[in-house]
């Protein structure tokens, strides 16, 4: 294992580019990196699976064959560099087919989540002006309601329908297609991503951040040639798109689909089948599997060599469970859809690791610790994480296409998220600016009080709030998800206060535990705690108790 100290003393942009890129920053081709320069062999990049067991392979080369008749089919429509084809896709191949063919002739993908409704999708492709939808049957009907759609390409097309059908179109083109090779800062995807308030913001992905996206395979997920490697995030969203399409294909590493819904069931079934050993995926995710228990860990003891988990903080329970059931060290990363992976536990480094901490900076990355003045601040203190661009070669953010943003001050990117350095350079997360609690006089991140809940058996998943208070500023409160076999009850919710009390500290402890039966998430499962914040104070002000403290 390679030190992380030495790495980062040593670190040098343009030589990690050439050791990284097939082309040049002057000369940049997406699908050659992810497809061409792999595809002289029968080296596998695709294993699917189907949601009723159905399962096939499919190589580097099939890949390149179908992605330049896909540019041909592209080509034939007057699609070219710049333009941008959306993909409203599930997880098969015609979804790499889709991605790999536009980037070919240059042309910029955007993902569109399969569980969007018609209004989400008909924002994102309005405000990118996309040329081409391609979609399959489960989700055509959806475009029907979508004003202004663009031309549609349909897998599976109903005959009766006016769409063009993917595989008949496909096969009437040529697979001869030349690469246009671009800039390294021309985009080759664009991104939509949400706040807590407005609509969502495109943002252009650049071509140099490949690099990127290598970087974090190789340093932090620790991709080997031996590895059997799976992550469980929907390439509709920017960690599947980054890490289960981009970042192993550029490595020339086989990538898995499972076309169908999460389940503890499939999961464990996918992991044995395929002898996956290294696994990425979300805290949603992996605390769903530790609620099964035995049910998901029995026999897969020693199997996993490293698992990943990025999109929020990572629990310590977590981390414990795995190491305990499984003996595999998961590890937390940190980052955005506008910067990428910044913040690693390193699987491929050698550095400390503490439980609950962020990690360090990936490499190519300088992340600081930033006051309200944006002065930097030292070990100990909570503050804004930012990058400091002037030092960042790796960071390839630019900001929002059509929008203004306010997240660069001077050198500064501003995260937006609430965290603490440590004495040995590692981050430690303490919450969403936004979500940190001030409760008679003390600041406390929910992450510490959610962490500290989950710990309880009875406790699958908890979100945690601040609900003004005159007294207190704001009191902390916590919406409970209870494990199978526990029932509400206030003798329950009084054993949990304790047991929060116990593990943090007499302020930091709910003093209101509400038990739900869900959370508000986005689609990629992220908690969105502003939900539960709002509908407090909604209820407080129709009570007629002030709220102006909040």
């Amino acid at each position: 294992m390679r030190d992380y100290a030495t790495v980062m003393a040593e670190y040098d942009y343009a030589k990690t580019l050439q050791a990284t890129l097939s082309g040049t920053l002057s000369a940049l081709n997406a699908c050659v990196e992810c497809c061409d320069r792999h595809a002289g062999s029968d080296r596998t990049a695709l294993y699917w699976e189907g949601r009723d067991g159905s399962s096939a392979r499919y190589s580097f080369s099939q890949l390149q064959t179908e992605a330049a008749r896909f540019g041909n089919l592209l080509k034939a429509r007057g699609i070219g560099p710049g333009d941008r084809v959306a993909g409203l896709l599930p997880r098969t191949v015609e979804l790499l087919i889709a991605v790999l063919g536009t980037w070919r002739v240059g042309a910029v993908y955007q993902p569109l989540f399969t569980a969007f409704g018609p209004k989400a999708i008909e924002h994102r492709v309005g405000a990118s002006g996309a040329r081409l939808v391609v979609t399959d049957s489960a989700n055509r009907p959806k475009l029907d309601e979508v004003q202004g759609c663009p031309a549609i390409l349909t897998v599976a097309a109903d005959p009766a329908s006016t769409d063009a059908d993917f595989w008949k179109t496909l096969q009437q083109c040529s697979p001869d297609c030349d690469p246009v090779l671009l800039e390294g800062e021309s985009p080759f995807l664009l991104m939509f991503t949400s706040g807590t308030t407005g609509p969502a913001k495109p943002l252009e992905v650049p071509l140099r951040a490949i690099a990127a996206f290598e970087g974090y395979m190789r340093d932090a997920i620790d991709l080997r040639p031996e590895d059997n490697f799976w992550n469980l995030a929907d390439p509709g969203w920017a960690y599947g798109l980054y890490y289960a399409v981009t970042g192993p294909l550029a490595l020339g590493h086989a990538t898995t689909f499972f076309d169908g819904p999460f389940s503890v069931d499939s999961t464990r079934r996918i992991i044995q089948k395929y002898a996956i050993t290294n696994l990425a995926g979300s805290p949603t995710a992996y605390r769903m599997l530790i609620a099964a228990g035995d049910a998901f860990s029995a026999g897969l003891k020693g199997q996993l060599r490293a698992v990943s988990s990025a999109g929020e903080p990572l629990n310590p329970e977590v981390i414990r469970w795995f190491a305990r059931e499984l003996d595999v060290t998961i590890h937390d990363h940190y980052g955005q859809t506008e910067t990428g992976m910044l913040l690693c536990n390193h699987h491929g480094l050698a550095h400390p690791v503490h439980l609950g901490a962020a990690g360090f900076a990936s490499p190519g990355h300088r992340i600081v610790v930033l006051d309200e003045h944006n002065n930097e601040l030292p070990a100990g203190q909570p503050g804004i994480l930012a990058v400091d661009r002037e030092q960042s070669p790796m960071c390839w953010f630019k900001g929002y296409h059509g929008f203004a943003t306010k997240a660069f001050v001077g050198k500064y990117y501003l995260s937006g998220d609430t965290v603490e350095l440590n004495a040995d350079g590692s981050i430690s997360f303490v919450g969403r600016s936004d979500d940190v609690i001030t409760t008679s006089g003390y600041r406390v991140g929910p992450f510490d009080v959610e962490s500290a809940l989950i710990e309880h058996p009875a406790v699958v998943e908890a979100a945690v709030i601040g609900k003004p208070d005159p007294e207190r500023t704001e009191l902390v409160k916590a919406f409970v998800v209870l494990a199978q076999g526990f029932d509400a009850s206030p003798q329950l919710a009084e054993t949990l206060r304790l047991h929060v009390r116990q593990r943090l500290a007499a302020h930091a402890y709910p003093r209101e535990i509400e038990f739900v039966t869900e959370l508000p998430k986005t689609p990629s499962g992220k908690l969105q705690r502003f939900i539960l914040r709002n509908q407090e104070i909604a209820k407080l002000q129709a009570a007629g108790t002030p709220t102006a403290s909040a």
